[in-house]
């Protein structure tokens, strides 16, 4: 699976920089309020694609939350006074976030790599599962469904549930909002939207599949595995 994913010739990242230069790379060391950290974002991406700015690869965890992206239903809002509900210009239906989730914010020039939306998308699922094999975690993609998904089985029965969601946004050709990976939120708060509009499937994170593994650990795999998809990475100052 990887080996056909990663697949770039002559050794090149699978979506680098045609110039080779590194993206920023920022953890937040504190919880981002989401309407500030769509702020932040916008203001990146207009700064990158007006030459102003690099870009920036932003990591970091928000307080419990839902969103809505463009094409979330209003029936999937299965409870909607349990937490903040926010619209969201990104791809997809509706998520939660929290503590004890990785949200990867990413914002990159498409001109400057590849102006394909569905090999960027391909990109960033190929990174995450890249990224889960270093916890021997053999996460998938599945037609239909957006995401990385891991198989799950026991005596007499089977199941899939998503450990990862993605959804982005591109102004410009430059990308913002991206990932969430499931590290260790409290899995009960999903239960008030249907994920991602799929009310057949669960959800389920590292802790959960019984490997108790670091928020730090988990970065320093995205870092490992954003370099052979993505190419380079700087470390910059979070922005919050």
């Amino acid at each position: 699976m990887l080996d056909h994913l990663l697949s770039p010739a002559a050794g090149r990242p699978l979506f680098g920089r045609q110039d080779g230069l590194s993206a920023g790379w920022a953890v937040a060391q504190q919880q981002v309020p989401y309407p500030l950290a769509v702020q932040i974002m916008e203001e990146r991406a207009a700064a990158i694609a007006e030459g102003r700015a690099g870009e920036l690869v932003w990591l970091l965890e928000h307080p419990p939350l839902y969103t809505a992206g463009v094409s979330a239903k209003a029936a999937d809002l299965l409870e909607p006074g349990r937490f903040p509900v926010f619209e969201s210009g990104r791809g997809g239906q509706y998520t939660y976030h929290g503590p004890g989730q990785r949200v990867i914010y990413l914002m990159l020039d498409l001109t400057a790599r590849q102006r394909d939306v569905r090999a960027f998308v391909g990109a960033l699922e190929a990174w995450v599962i890249l990224a889960l094999s270093a916890f021997n975690v053999e996460g998938a993609v599945r037609p239909g469904r957006v995401g990385v998904w891991v198989e799950r089985k026991g005596p007499g029965w089977s199941r899939e549930d998503k450990i990862a969601a993605l959804g982005v946004k591109l102004r410009r050709w430059v990308s913002f909002h991206g990932v969430s990976l499931n590290v260790e939120p409290d899995l009960g708060h999903f239960s008030g939207i249907v994920p991602c509009g799929q009310a057949r499937h669960g959800v389920t994170s590292l802790v959960d599949l019984g490997l108790p593994v670091t928020m730090a650990e988990v970065d320093s795999a995205l870092m490992s595995s954003f370099k052979a998809v993505f190419g380079g990475a700087r470390p910059e100052v979070s922005p919050y």
